[in-house]
């Protein structure tokens, strides 16, 4: 998957309050998901304060399209409710951007409200739930769903 994958150099990813902040880049070989993926940490500024990760899947992969998506996010208990999520989003896309896409994949489990509003706010526009196939690896308990939204660069 790293075939003609070249890392950029995110460069300064912030606004007023936040900032992301890479914390790695991993290799196809390295990444959970098979796929280059830069992961960013989501912080306060300027006290730096970690509020939660981003991650950019930065390739194609039939799990990555269905069931994962290209970016995911995750925003720390004590800060949620700050939109965050759709904050760190906003930064992130102009470096997705960057390498030449015109489109993202982002999926959340249905009954995940608030992840869902933040993809809409985002412009993202829901495709379709599908479900999870047994051998794709969620937490025990997790609804084996996903809704499918695509984000339009």
């Amino acid at each position: 998957m790293d075939e003609g994958f070249t890392f950029l150099d995110p460069g300064l990813l912030r606004d007023s309050e936040l900032s992301l902040t890479l914390s790695e880049r991993q290799t196809a070989q390295e990444s959970i998901w098979g796929v280059p993926a830069y992961l960013f940490d989501i912080r306060l500024r300027p006290t730096a304060q970690k509020v939660g990760r981003i991650t950019f899947r930065a390739a194609d992969s039939e799990w990555i399209v269905r069931y994962t998506g290209h970016i995911g996010y995750t925003v720390d208990e004590p800060f949620r409710g700050n939109r965050f999520a759709e904050r760190g989003c906003r930064l992130l896309l102009p470096f997705v951007s960057r390498h030449a896409w015109s489109e993202v994949w982002i999926t959340c489990g249905p009954d995940n409200i608030a992840s869902r509003r933040t993809l809409e706010r985002l412009g993202a526009r829901i495709v379709e739930t599908v479900d999870v196939p047994a051998e794709y690896p969620l937490a025990p308990g997790v609804v084996r769903q996903k809704c499918r939204y695509r984000l339009k660069l």
